[in-house]
């Protein structure tokens, strides 16, 4: 299952996104399938998002990713970099749609890698989903007040 994140920060006046990549960048893999695409808002160049396609199989713990993310984050505060407000957004994905071909193209059902999407495995991601991001979450702001 891939788990899909689309996380926005805005830069601080006076901070570049040189700054904020050296502050971000991991320096602690998932030891799983990540790829992570980092984009500066065309219209608001202060705006940097970053999506997230991580490969979670069943045999290995979520929370486990989650958790090297947090100590990344705790490890590298963004603090002097960013603004105090993230927009952060989850979700499993449910389609891969290839649209490169010029003209008409057929209707095909959702799919990823050539194999059609189980609704019911995407529905029961989604809460496990939520659930462990919730837990994340409170760990990382619970590790902030310490």
């Amino acid at each position: 299952m891939k788990v899909v994140s689309i996380i926005t920060r805005r830069l601080k006046e006076g901070k570049t996104y040189d700054d904020f990549r050296k502050a971000w960048y991991h320096s602690t893999g998932f030891g799983t399938t990540s790829k992570l695409y980092t984009m500066i808002n065309a219209f608001d160049q202060r705006e940097i998002i970053v999506i997230g396609v991580v490969e979670v199989t069943l045999d290995q713990d979520p929370m486990e990713i989650l958790r090297i993310d947090l100590k990344e984050r705790l490890d590298n505060p963004l603090n002097d970099i960013i603004k105090p407000e993230i927009g952060r957004t989850f979700g499993i994905l449910f389609s891969e749609d290839d649209f490169s071909n010029a003209g008409e193209i057929e209707y095909k059902p959702p799919s990823i890698g050539g194999k059609e999407t189980d609704l019911k495995e995407i529905a029961d991601g989604l809460l496990l989903a939520k659930k462990f991001i919730v837990q994340a979450s409170a760990e990382r702001d619970n590790a902030q007040k310490d």
